[in-house]
């Protein structure tokens, strides 16, 4: 079974936060195929935890073709924030951050795994 799109996850995801109450803001864009989508929860403390890719061990044997989460780090300030973003779009010209605030837990919205 083939996955999402980048651009069309992001935009599903988006339209469930919108809906749930909640607001979702793309804050860089990547390739609309498949760039590695990256999110960040805020918290009531304004501080971010950002979630990204799961790596390949987080798929098992079983393989699967959802997009899979981990925890990349937590307790981020904006300042902390902005300079993880300018690493990772160093590294990967294609990758997404999208931000979510919303009383539904992380887990509900995206399936995360142990890293």
């Amino acid at each position: 079974m083939p996955r999402l799109t980048s651009d069309f996850f992001v935009s599903a995801l988006t339209r469930r936060v919108f809906n749930a109450g909640g607001f979702a803001a793309v804050m860089r864009k990547g390739a609309a195929e498949a760039g590695a989508v990256f999110l960040v929860f805020r918290g009531r403390d304004g501080l971010g935890q950002l979630v990204g890719p799961a790596p390949q061990s987080g798929y098992g044997e079983e393989g699967g073709s959802g997009r899979r989460f981990s925890v990349v780090a937590e307790g981020l300030d904006d300042e902390a924030l902005a300079r993880r973003i300018e690493r990772e779009a160093r590294f990967d010209g294609d990758v997404w951050f999208v931000e979510l605030d919303t009383a539904t837990p992380a887990e509900e919205l995206v399936e995360i795994v142990a890293a």
